[in-house]
């Protein structure tokens, strides 16, 4: 007898007939003789009406509020769900994330998980029951309910199969496992068979949307084995897992792109030691990340540098350097938009001479000039123009001898909650 940790997200419960289907994979489970415990998010757009309700009545509403309103999706979600399962001739019980016994900090919005108590859960599948939680949520230590941000869900489901000892998390979504890119953009991209933590941690930061980063760090952290699939076929999915079999001559695994990119560039300062302090400093203070930074050359004592961050903190970045404009003297402040991260992804790189000039070749084969770079041992990431994101991706893709013979499948929004 296995456990199993089934996580759904909206779209694959967000009309009856989806959460019927659900319903009749669980029992599937169940039936071949495994404890399951499963993880839900809000039914389809729930969640964003509800933060477009809210917002007719406060535009800036408290965030532990917005915590309180939001749970609800999920809470609706379970409750059908498993009164789908009775209704099939099946126990289960649906618990909140705070009857599941999830302990978090009391940052609201974004709360991280500090500790699970297991008990309830573990007396539900003594029974012989199906556990429904729901996903995205916990409580403080001073009893207020918390949200876990964005991919919460997928956080949720790992966390869990880490603390009840699961042999295996599965994550079900709108297409049929990780693929080499984005399926829709690239018809012919590979799904790949497995995955590393590394890799797959990688891609998830540089915008692959089929996992969130926090989910694949919980399973790297406690080695839990992840299987991502499609809620709607039984096709083989996508492992991820600590160590897998390269495959020949895959040198890239896969290719991810960040649309949500802006570019800032502080011009004229002045090159003195703690400059960089100074700025990075004031905006990590202001909850600023920032992720690739290039400095230019010294000349007449000033240097200029740029650096890149998400889309949704450029106005925000700009008004805390400019607060810095009177112990900071420099000579303009400048930010740019329309821009897009390009990256590649693959163990086999850090071996593999040459990787990088096939890259530079590819984008400036379309006539499209680099703007910035960064490396790791495992990736390689530039800053181009949105406009020609698709040829690029696509160049890159065909580069590396990634493109198969067959139209990959290709499935709605992946989820992400």
């Amino acid at each position: 007898m296995s456990l199993i940790v089934m996580k759904f997200g909206g779209s694959s419960v967000g009309t009856p007939e989806r959460m019927q289907r659900v319903a009749k994979r669980i029992i599937e489970n169940r039936q071949a003789g495994n404890r399951v415990v499963v993880v839900v998010s809000a039914m389809g757009d729930t969640t964003d009406d509800l933060i477009d309700q809210s917002k007719l009545l406060n535009p800036n509403p408290p965030a532990r509020e917005m915590d309180m309103l939001l749970t609800t999706g999920e809470q609706i979600s379970v409750a059908l769900l498993s009164m789908t399962i009775h209704q099939l001739g099946h126990h289960a019980v649906s618990l909140t994330g705070w009857q599941a016994g999830i302990r978090t900090d009391a940052v609201h919005s974004k709360a991280k998980i500090t500790d699970i108590r297991t008990d309830r859960m573990i007396k539900e599948l003594d029974a012989g029951h199906i556990v429904i939680v729901a996903g995205f949520q916990g409580m403080s230590e001073d009893g207020d309910i918390t949200t876990l941000g964005r991919g919460g869900s997928d956080t949720t489901a790992v966390a869990l199969a880490a603390a009840v000892k699961a042999d295996v998390c599965e994550i079900y979504t709108d297409v049929d496992g990780i693929y080499s890119t984005d399926p829709r953009v690239v018809k012919c991209a590979r799904k790949l068979d497995e995955i590393s933590y590394d890799e797959m941690l990688e891609l998830a930061h540089l915008g692959a949307a089929v996992l969130h980063p926090r989910a694949v760090e919980y399973a790297k952290h406690y080695n839990v084995k992840l299987v991502v699939r499609s809620s709607f076929t039984y096709n083989e999915g996508t492992s991820v897992k600590e160590e897998v079999t390269m495959e020949q001559g895959a040198v890239v695994r896969g290719i991810a792109f960040d649309k949500n990119v802006a570019r800032i560039s502080i011009l004229g300062v002045p090159d003195l030691p703690g400059v960089l302090a100074t700025v990075f400093g004031a905006l990590a203070n202001n909850g600023v990340d920032v992720d690739i930074i290039v400095q230019s050359g010294v000349q007449d004592g000033t240097a200029d540098f740029s650096f890149t961050l998400s889309l949704d903190d450029k106005d925000k970045a700009v008004a805390v350097i400019e607060n810095l404009h009177g112990e900071l003297p420099y000579n303009k402040v400048t930010s740019e938009e329309n821009l897009v991260k390009v990256s590649i992804v693959g163990a086999g790189m850090v071996s593999n001479p040459g990787v990088a000039a096939t890259m530079f070749a590819a984008i400036s084969g379309l006539g499209i000039s680099i703007k910035m770079v960064s490396t790791s041992e495992i990736r390689l990431s530039c800053v181009i123009d949105a406009e020609p994101l698709q040829d690029v991706v696509r160049a890159l893709h065909t580069a590396y001898g990634l493109d198969t013979a067959e139209q990959a499948f290709v499935g709605g929004p992946q989820d992400r909650r």
